[in-house]
């Protein structure tokens, strides 16, 4: 069916409009961290933040108010996870990875990079990246706690 009636898509509009204002403005008060590009726990939060307010816009039995309180939940359970993990070295350590060295000294470490299901393919992209085009000019690469590749040439290379 390509269109049901005017009604469904004016709900969508109005209802969809009000929910982002919503989700902004939750967002802007609770700061740059909310949606930061930290770890797993910050992912998944993202997108459960756009999973509720996709299932606001598109199920009429879900209220703008019932909506809204979803993703004020979310946005709250977020803030106090990352401001407690800052205080308490415990959540920290359970809500967040390790950076992880899987290049040291020019060498790859092969357990480290099994451990984190990563390819010397992969790295060898992270170098290229950086503007290195192998590991002679290389003292690390880290995997960092968001996913993404460090690469820290040799001191004489910086």
């Amino acid at each position: 069916m390509l269109f049901d009636n005017w009604e469904n898509l004016l709900r969508i509009l109005l209802i969809g409009g009000a929910a982002y204002v919503a989700l902004v403005f939750m967002l802007r008060i609770s700061g740059k961290r909310t949606l930061s590009k930290m770890n797993a726990f910050d992912l998944v939060v993202t997108v459960a933040l756009g999973s509720t307010l996709a299932t606001v816009l598109l199920d009429r039995s879900i209220p703008l108010a019932d909506g809204v309180l979803a993703l004020s939940l979310l946005v709250a359970l977020q803030y106090v996870i990352t401001w407690g993990s800052v205080r308490s070295q415990w959540l920290q350590k359970l809500v967040k990875s390790q950076p992880s060295v899987l290049v040291e000294k020019g060498s790859y470490r092969d357990e480290a990079m099994r451990i984190q299901r990563v390819t010397r393919e992969e790295v060898e992209a992270a170098l290229r990246q950086h503007g290195h085009s192998g590991l002679d000019t290389i003292d690390r690469v880290v995997l960092e706690t968001d996913g993404s590749l460090s690469v820290i040439p040799k001191s004489d290379q910086r």
